[in-house]
């Protein structure tokens, strides 16, 4: 009986540290609404190298979107993405749309080109994005404004071409602050 307590506690013990450990991951603090929204690097196809998020969309009104080639509800979004991003892009309105695929860039660029995307598409290999995030799943998106505060966050599938989400973005490219 005394084996079983020491592995419940065990467990309860692991799920403890990993869940504070998941609530940490970005400075400390949970992830959301009006907070700052974490740094990450990822590999940009277009450049063909890393980029450091915050210098790379610093003061831009940005559409942050983890996803992944193999889901259906982000291949459901990315029509509605890329129409919002040709009507947005030359007003400074950017989307950084991080696919965490673990295998090559392959697949991803197939993706990309089969959707016809223009939009910028980053690749987290090892997925860490998820942990800083503290997403559940993909498709996650956070909307950012132009200090890398987080305004809205949804996760699953999304309408991003919406008359709602079209206003949000009017207002915060509006913001200039």
């Amino acid at each position: 009986m005394s084996k079983q307590w020491l592995l419940a506690g065990g467990i309860v013990a692991a799920l403890a540290i990993g869940g504070v450990t998941l609530t940490r991951a970005h400075d400390g603090g949970v992830v959301g609404v009006d907070t700052e929204a974490p740094d990450f690097h990822a590999f940009a196809l277009a450049k063909g190298d890393t980029v450091d998020f915050r210098e790379e969309y610093r003061g831009q009104v940005t559409l942050v979107n983890i996803w992944a080639t193999w889901c259906a509800p982000c291949r459901d979004e990315m029509p509605s993405m890329e129409a919002l991003y040709q009507d947005y892009a030359a007003k400074g309105f950017k989307i950084a749309a991080v696919s965490i695929d673990q295998g090559g860039t392959d697949q991803v660029r197939a993706f990309v080109a089969e959707l016809h995307l223009t939009f910028d598409i980053l690749h987290d290999q090892s997925g860490g994005i998820q942990g800083l995030y503290q997403t559940t799943g993909v498709p996650e998106s956070f909307l950012l404004d132009r200090r890398g505060h987080i305004v809205r966050r949804l996760i699953g599938s999304h309408d991003w071409n919406s008359p709602a989400n079209r206003d949000l973005i009017d207002r915060l490219l509006a913001d200039g602050s």
